[in-house]
């Protein structure tokens, strides 16, 4: 299960679609997406706006797909319009505490989230939150002394610094702490996504959960696979936000993994079309940012992770388990006597190069990081509700996916 994938529908399905991102998950041993509210256009900010995703997604997904809303700076304040949006069956919220980079979907603040928490609370759903906060001491680089070169990922890297991770989480953090202190919004749940940062951020999210406070963290396949010293100057397909770190900081987030500080992996499944990531330039200032890699997470996460003694409960755990609680999807997330039928079958020990003549169902391979790399863990079938979707380079004829709407 990804609950962290921007399939771009409506609206920019040139980036990525309904049909070309569920054939993606079904081919990766993925039953189950949760779809992001921006990148496509409009964003689902609001009950109109979601009924435009499930008349997109209809009849035109090959896995069960449901739907985060976001909380933004329009509805933030605005209870009945964020009621609305979760009685029109959004799992949750997500918001972003830095600028998103798209237009309709602006950032918020601390008072935001608390507002949007304290909705949240009644329904007992998440809100998921992009967590980096611009600092003002920080210098924004625009490389134009040639002082720092817009080409090298190290200048990129630079501009978006941990501080800004330690920052947002520690705003976040104190909300957390007034609402389990003052007894506000008693039922929300705070969701990190993507956390790149292995210390300062995580050692606040320790404390917190430490304290009782109901917060889990997501990080993703990237921050575990690669690191800033291995990425070459203009190879613009590793960008993406928040970074990827150095080699010693991917030490770090494993080893939290393993220890269970960190709860849970998304893709951030985050495509665009090849001539924003700017290939050929290879200005990492100005390049969309995003990793595509949603048919590849399962095998990369085992892959680079038997290094460190993975098992396929941990996986499970990683991929389905936590990451289902947290959508609020009692019958996924694991094999047992009544729960729906969500099964992959996969091959661990099957290595696989990634090149041109890989068989890639997601639009635009050519800008996914992972393209060129070996991996283990070769998915012979996916099953959804029963359904076979994906066996062996084949779909199913027609699309059965089934849109997730909250009750």
């Amino acid at each position: 299960m990804s609950r962290h994938a921007h399939l771009d529908d409506p609206g920019r399905a040139e980036w990525e679609g309904f049909p070309s991102g569920t054939k993606a998950a079904a081919a990766g041993g993925i039953t189950t997406l949760v779809d992001m509210p921006l990148n496509s256009f409009p964003s689902t900010v609001s009950q109109e706006t979601l009924k435009l995703k499930i008349k997109a997604a209809k009849e035109r997904i090959y896995v069960d797909v449901g739907f985060w809303g976001g909380l933004v700076l329009e509805n933030a304040f605005n209870a009945s319009a964020l009621e609305a949006l979760l009685n029109a069956g959004v799992l949750g919220l997500k918001s972003f505490m830095c600028p998103s980079g798209i237009n309709d979907f602006p950032m918020t603040n601390s008072s935001h989230i608390k507002e949007g928490l304290s909705v949240l609370a009644k329904y007992r759903r998440p809100l998921l939150v992009h967590a980096e906060i611009q600092q003002d001491s920080e210098i924004h680089l625009e490389a134009k002394d040639g002082s720092d070169d817009a080409h090298s990922y190290s200048t990129y890297l630079k501009t978006r610094p941990p501080s800004w991770e330690e920052a947002a989480i520690r705003e976040l953090v104190a909300v957390t702490k007034e609402t389990r202190s003052g007894g506000l919004a008693e039922g929300s749940h705070l969701h990190i996504v993507h956390l790149s940062d292995s210390s300062s951020s995580l050692e606040l999210i320790k404390e917190a959960k430490n304290g009782g406070d109901s917060i889990t963290v997501e990080t993703c396949p990237h921050y575990l696979a690669f690191s800033a010293e291995e990425i070459h100057d203009g190879d613009t397909r590793f960008k993406c936000a928040p970074p990827i770190r150095d080699a010693a900081n991917k030490e770090k987030l494993w080893e939290a993994l393993l220890e269970g500080h960190i709860d849970m992996l998304s893709s951030d499944h985050s495509p665009t079309v090849p001539e924003l990531k700017l290939l050929d330039d290879g200005n990492f200032l100005r390049a969309w940012g995003g990793i595509s890699s949603l048919q590849f997470v399962l095998p990369v996460t085992w892959s680079y992770g038997q290094k460190y003694g993975v098992t396929l409960e941990q996986l499970a755990l990683w991929w389905s388990e936590r990451p289902a609680k947290l959508a609020g999807q009692e019958l996924k997330g694991a094999i047992a006597t009544g729960n729906l039928a969500d099964i992959v079958i996969w091959e661990p020990d099957v290595e696989f190069d990634l090149n041109d003549d890989y068989p890639v169902y997601f639009k635009h391979p050519s800008i996914s990081a992972y393209m060129g790399t070996k991996l283990s863990g070769r998915v012979l079938a996916t099953f959804v509700r029963g359904n076979l979707v994906y066996k062996e380079g084949k779909h199913a004829p027609a699309a059965c996916g089934v849109p997730i709407l909250a009750r």
